[in-house]
């Protein structure tokens, strides 16, 4: 398939719904086009984590995150994902060549990388540099219980701040997301200390507002306002607390179902001219696609047409939002 002829095919897929692409097979069947939903105005570059799409090959999952509508995947090359990062010189070439193929951006990967003076970490970098490749997510930190935090906030800014030069002269940027839990960077107020040891150029956070709001709850606004110039990626996901076996615990949902407030959030990126990459992860239940498993249990169609629902929630939603 040629690529002009791809990008009309994902603009007729990008005004199927949800339903209809259910109907629809995909790789290698025939293509059968739907009736059509409004037309959608994507002015927002959304990749698809491609965690969820490791029960497929290159070729397979640049084929129907294409189809699907997306455009670009944000590439696990990490170990347990689609690139090991043993075998990055030779393999992510091939999964860059394949996300062409089928006319997706090679823009966005998640890694372990973390340390300039980590050999493997430095040939990822090298190889994603040489692919194209300009946003990368790094590796966690975590605060030694032997160690006051405000030493490590010091000791980590040095080490973000040495991962720039690198980035800089491979040009690359490198995000760090904030994750719930025991995580540097969780409150979202401890990562602008550290971040501001570096230029704020080659390195910055990946800001994820279904973390945001799990730890933030109904303050996760004034947590943006702070963070907001050092965002250079964001993650798209949507949870709600429940009881798990009697504990009350955050319960991943699709786009919608949850307790973040997409309309509100969108509003304020537009406000602040927050325009950066957009990574969609779907860590609900999926047959284990959410997992990252390489055999899933349920069809791949429900997977396919799961992915187009959220993916066309949040192209609705940015719309929506003024």
């Amino acid at each position: 398939m040629k690529n002009n002829n791809l990008h009309c095919s994902r603009r007729e897929f990008a005004l199927l719904s949800a339903m209809g692409l259910a109907a629809t097979p995909l790789l290698g069947f025939d293509h059968i086009l739907m009736e059509q939903a409004a037309p959608v105005k994507a002015d927002l570059s959304v990749n698809l984590f491609s965690k969820h799409l490791q029960f497929l090959n290159y070729n397979d999952m640049s084929e129907a995150a294409a189809e699907i509508g997306f455009d670009g995947l944000d590439l696990t090359v990490r170990p347990e994902g689609h690139v090991f990062p043993d075998r990055v010189s030779e393999d992510l070439p091939k999964a860059v060549e394949a996300m062409k193929k089928y006319g997706l951006n090679p823009r966005l990967m998640t890694t372990n990388v973390i340390d300039v003076n980590n050999k493997e970490h430095r040939s990822v970098l090298e190889t994603a540099s040489k692919s194209g490749f300009s946003h990368y997510r790094t590796a966690w930190l975590s605060y030694p219980e032997n160690r006051e935090i405000s030493e490590s906030q010091t000791i980590y800014g040095q080490q973000l701040k040495n991962l720039e030069v690198l980035n800089k002269q491979l040009g690359l940027i490198g995000c760090y997301q904030n994750h719930a839990g025991n995580h540097v960077g969780a409150p979202i107020w401890d990562l602008p200390p550290i971040l501001q040891a570096t230029k704020n150029a080659n390195i910055g956070c990946q800001y994820d507002i279904r973390h945001a709001v799990v730890e933030g709850g109904s303050c996760w606004e004034l947590g943006l306002r702070l963070i907001r110039p050092f965002i250079k990626t964001i993650v798209i996901k949507d949870f709600k607390w429940g009881t798990v076996n009697g504990q009350w615990k955050p319960i991943n949902t699709p786009l919608g179902e949850g307790m973040v407030d997409f309309e509100r959030y969108f509003s304020l990126l537009k406000k602040y001219k927050i325009n950066v990459p957009v990574s969609l992860h779907l860590e609900y239940g999926l047959g284990g696609a959410e997992h990252g498993a390489t055999e899933i249990t349920i069809d791949k169609k429900e997977v396919f047409a799961q992915m187009k629902k959220d993916l066309t929630f949040l192209q609705e939603a940015w719309q929506r939002a003024e």
